[in-house]
């Protein structure tokens, strides 16, 4: 009798000490309000660089930007010195200025575009301040009920089921083609990925600028080849020489040929890896994460409507305003289960599953989640539609703003007309 009652107590120690291990408590009254008076961008968790008060968002790597520019106004200059004011003289006025400003304003609109990719909000989710309520109950007893968040929740979109993982950094589940970028800390909409060389997450808010400026950029490395070799003629045609003498008196084209030359293979392999993933409607995550090869790519449109998806559809206004003032928050009231907070979705689960999701959307559709299938939500969703899903509801968002901070009743919810339609249709 002893010992079984040694052993219940065991038992019962262990689950506390699991339920202290895990459960999110919440915030102090001390803590509440402590970022009052503050801007968003200055109160912000993620790891992005501001500038001009909030007015840029860089990545916390932004200082590659800077190597990114050099390797693309140094060779531009030294062609403008070396070759295209030597092409002035053996061609006309209007044509050998011509050169010259071409080059520049090539080279100007190449900058503008990567600064509309590098400084910009890629498509950033707002992270909750809270978890959002428990919706399981998870024990064997009456005395150690524990709440907790179920890992996935399913959403049907055009009659496609997705699974949206819950993330432990935002504090909500991810939209579909939603990840959690781990260098910079954020949940990002149509997560493509992180570019080290524009010092940025590439998303679904500056792919666009993204693609336009590495096709330019190839544009660039081509014309300046291009007029380089047609310096190295002219000398061998004025001087009446062979062609290596006349390489041999323009060291400076000889380089750019060769600097040029492998920059091309590098970004015109980009250009063309991207228009591939253009016409299928498919992300570098999604391309190295999963393969579409044995399946159908659910959100291939056709080539056409891809295409148009990209390059004439309106940008979505960013979900966050950086420059907003945070807002007071309010005390969370203290929450009725025992332990005195939830279960996290992912505890006792590895590392390289939480966050960045080693087994994708597909993958898990594939393999199953058999033992949370009773535990998911599922919603029906039209792609047009999608727009009305909302990662937070927050009193603030009636006024226009978007603050990083919310209350704690914000997951991944659905705006009442999505779920009246959701309702009219089960």
């Amino acid at each position: 009798k002893r010992e079984i009652e040694r052993e219940k107590a065991l038992e019962k120690r262990e689950r506390e000490r699991e339920r202290e291990m895990y459960a999110v408590t919440p915030p102090q009254r001390s803590d509440l309000g402590s970022n009052y008076g503050l801007r968003v961008y200055q109160t912000w968790k993620g790891s992005n660089i501001f500038c001009l008060q909030g007015r840029f968002i860089f990545g916390p790597d932004a200082r590659s930007l800077g190597l990114t520019i050099s390797l693309i106004v140094v060779p531009v200059i030294v062609f403008c010195i070396f070759v295209a004011s030597k092409l002035m003289d053996d061609f006309s006025d209007t044509w050998g200025l011509s050169i010259v400003s071409v080059a520049v304003v090539f080279t100007i609109y190449d900058i503008i575009l990567l600064m509309l990719t590098s400084g910009r909000d890629p498509g950033i989710i707002p992270r909750n301040s809270h978890p959002p309520e428990p919706e399981v109950i998870d024990g064997n007893s009456g005395t150690s009920q524990t709440p907790r968040l179920p890992r996935v929740k399913e959403v049907e979109v055009n009659g496609n089921i997705f699974k949206v993982k819950y993330c432990d950094t935002c504090m909500l589940y991810r939209p579909p083609r939603c990840s959690h970028c781990s260098i910079c800390n954020n949940c990002v909409e149509r997560f493509d990925h992180h570019c080290p060389w524009v010092g940025q997450c590439i998303a679904q808010r500056n792919y666009r600028f993204f693609f336009m400026f590495v096709f330019s950029t190839t544009l660039l490395c081509v014309y300046v080849l291009a007029f380089c070799c047609v310096y190295i003629r002219k000398i061998k045609e004025s001087e009446d020489i062979t062609i290596w003498k006349a390489m041999l008196k323009t060291p400076a084209s000889i380089a750019l040929i060769i600097y040029t030359f492998i920059c091309m293979w590098f970004v015109g392999g980009l250009t063309c890896f991207h228009l591939y993933l253009i016409s299928t409607n498919q992300t570098t995550y999604e391309n190295f994460r999963y393969s579409y090869d044995r399946r159908s790519n659910p959100h291939n449109k056709g080539v056409v409507d891809n295409f148009k998806e990209i390059f004439c559809s309106a940008i979505p206004p960013s979900k966050n305003s950086f420059r907003a003032m945070v807002p007071r928050e309010a005390p969370m009231p203290p929450r009725s289960a025992v332990g005195g907070g939830f279960m996290s979705p992912n505890m006792g689960r590895g590392n390289d599953e939480i966050e960045m999701g080693r087994k994708g959307v597909w993958a898990m559709a594939e393999h199953g989640d058999d033992k949370n299938v009773g535990n998911n939500e599922r919603f029906h969703v039209n792609d047009d539609e999608l727009g009305d899903i909302r990662t937070t509801t927050d009193d603030d968002e009636q006024s226009g703003s978007r603050p990083n901070i919310h209350p704690r009743h914000s997951s991944w919810e659905m705006s009442p007309e999505v779920m009246a339609l959701a309702s009219r249709r089960t």
